[in-house]
């Protein structure tokens, strides 16, 4: 086995390359925003790698690489078609309201993805309570729902879902999970309505006037961008029957979905309005960031993924059951993006199983029924417990920047941390106990 002649070593710039990602944004935010300065660091880092991988395993790199090809250009993709959908106008910023737009961005995620959701929906709610004092709640709220519980239930819902399908993971697999995302994201709207409806009360005894006259102010919303519609249906109509072509033994030509994919992202693009995106305040920045910062994971993650594949075959390895994949998958996400972390508990399931980290591995998890159990933990652990910090998942910092540069004072990283504990701990508690004992 490749894992277990692999010298520790090679793990280290895996393990270097999270700890830049986890602490640069703290440390030296200002170098960090730039990413040419991320490329320089995923260069550093992953040239040893590269380099013995070339070597030594030059069908590991190869596959690698292509894997990294078939996710990147599907993450681009949404990316960059969603961001020519905008809403105009604004809703009332009531508890009511605000708990329906949070509901809606739970659907949305599983449609356009947590980033693409985020990005359509928190200028809308923010506008919607623009004549509000206390709104950093509806921020945090957000990001625990559309930022993150809300994409389990599709593999373009959250990367690390995408991630399993495009290594054999049945499309519709993850709809299975659909009493984990009822319990939590309505046990958060649930919440987050008492919680706004306090608030609100509270805005109104501190503000003269009737506060709730003037929340009730809204102008009348529209949403826009039928073409990229249109062409989101497309692509995700492509990733679908790829899919099942790949299930049913008939897989497409290799690239075939990519060059696909891509087409219909150009078509998007071009074919729809600048002038919205210009609205959405659109860059590629946030697209490059992902594609540079992944190519060091994919790259970095090679052998680690080997290193705990074997390990997971030792009789001396301590997690068995999925109540400690869905925490110790959660706990990693907190801190780590939550992509490579479900990648590394992924391996680990399939070791117990005593099947190798290549092509469709997790895919076979899927339809084993006990290792089935083990991935759903994993699959439900890493996109929940993003929501745990600030750097938990991609959209949770991009959410937090928009708001505060709409004058939204925000909690500091501790601060987060602190209704993240109280409030989603005490629920990931249930959820465990519910459906991973």
């Amino acid at each position: 086995m490749l894992g277990a002649e692999l010298p520790l070593v090679t793990a280290l710039p895996f393990v270097a390359l999270l700890l830049v990602i986890a602490l640069a944004p703290l440390a030296a935010p200002g170098w960090w925003h730039q990413n040419r300065n991320k490329a320089l660091v995923v260069v550093l880092v992953s040239a040893p790698i590269l380099v013995y991988l070339g070597i030594h395993a030059p069908e590991l790199l190869h596959e690698k690489f292509r894997e990294y090809i078939g996710f990147i250009v599907v993450i681009s993709a949404l990316f960059v078609v969603t961001g020519g959908i905008h809403i105009q106008g604004s809703l009332a910023g009531t508890p009511l309201v605000n708990t329906g737009i949070l509901g809606l961005g739970a659907v949305l995620a599983n449609l356009l993805g947590t980033t693409g959701a985020s990005v359509l929906l928190i200028r809308p709610l923010l506008r919607a309570n623009k004549r509000r004092k206390r709104v950093a709640h509806i921020v945090i709220f957000f990001i625990f729902v559309v930022a993150n519980c809300g994409g389990l239930l599709t593999p373009i819902g959250d990367p690390p879902l995408l991630l399993g399908f495009l290594k054999g993971v049945p499309f519709d697999w993850t709809l299975r999970l659909w009493p984990q995302w009822l319990l939590i994201n309505g046990s958060l709207l649930v919440i987050f309505n008492l919680w706004d409806q306090w608030a609100l009360h509270r805005d109104e005894q501190a503000l003269p006037g009737s506060l709730h006259d003037e929340v009730l102010i809204h102008e009348p919303l529209r949403i826009t961008g039928g073409v990229e519609i249109l062409v989101l249906l497309g692509i995700i109509i492509t990733i679908v029957a790829a899919g099942r072509a790949a299930a049913a033994g008939q897989p497409w030509p290799q690239n075939v979905r990519e060059l696909l994919i891509v087409l219909l992202a150009l078509f998007g693009y071009f074919a729809g309005s600048q002038d919205r995106r210009t609205q959405n305040v659109f860059t590629f920045g946030p697209i490059v960031e992902v594609a540079v910062l992944f190519a060091g994971i994919f790259a970095t993650m090679a052998p680690v993924l080997e290193m705990l594949n074997a390990w997971a075959q030792r009789p001396d390895f301590e997690l068995t059951k999925p109540i400690h994949f869905f925490w110790a998958s959660g706990a990693l996400s907190s801190v780590l993006d939550n992509a490579p972390t479900y990648l590394a508990f992924a391996a680990s399931a399939a070791g117990l199983q005593g099947v190798a980290p290549h092509g469709a591995y997790i895919g076979s998890l899927a339809l084993n029924p006990e290792a089935a159990k083990l991935l759903a933990a994993i699959a439900t652990g890493s996109v929940f417990m993003g929501a745990n910090t600030y750097i938990g998942n991609a959209p949770n910092f991009m959410v937090k920047a928009i708001a505060e540069e709409s004058g939204v004072k925000m909690p500091s990283f501790f601060g987060y941390m602190a209704y993240s504990i109280g409030i989603l701990l005490p629920i990931f508690v249930v959820v465990s106990l519910v459906f991973f004992r």
